[in-house]
This record gives structure tokens, sequence and C-alpha cells, in this order.
């Protein structure tokens, strides 16, 4: 999965980019940071951590990257 599709579901949940320097982004929500790689391929051990600490499961991550 690309860097664009995960800020496509940050920015669905209504996370904001706060500061980028280099490849890595740093988004915020509610106190709430989150660091995303912008690489064209994100490792899957980085995905489910991003995924999990934004709160959600797998399932409801896929979810909103399809709507």
């Amino acid at each position: 999965m690309s860097w664009r599709e995960v800020v496509k579901v940050l920015d669905r949940l209504g996370y904001r980019l706060v500061r980028q320097k280099g490849s890595h982004m740093l988004f915020k929500k509610d106190g709430n940071l989150v660091v995303v790689p912008k690489h064209k391929e994100i490792r899957p051990g980085t995905l489910l951590n991003i995924i999990d600490q934004i709160g959600l499961t797998k399932q409801e991550f896929i979810k909103l990257l399809k709507d």
C-alpha cells in the first residue's frame, strides 16, 4: 500500500498534516500523532502499526480506503 492511500484514510478520519521532514509526514488529530513514511510501498508491519495507532481494525481501514 502506498503512502497516498494511507493519507486518504487519515484525511477521511479528520487527521491533518502538521509537519513533514524528509520522507516522513506527521499527522495529528485530537492530540494523537501518527507518522507516515512517504514511500511507494509501506511495509506491512509499519502499516499495521499505523492502523493500530489510529484505533481501527484492518477491516475498518480497508472499508474506509474503498469508500
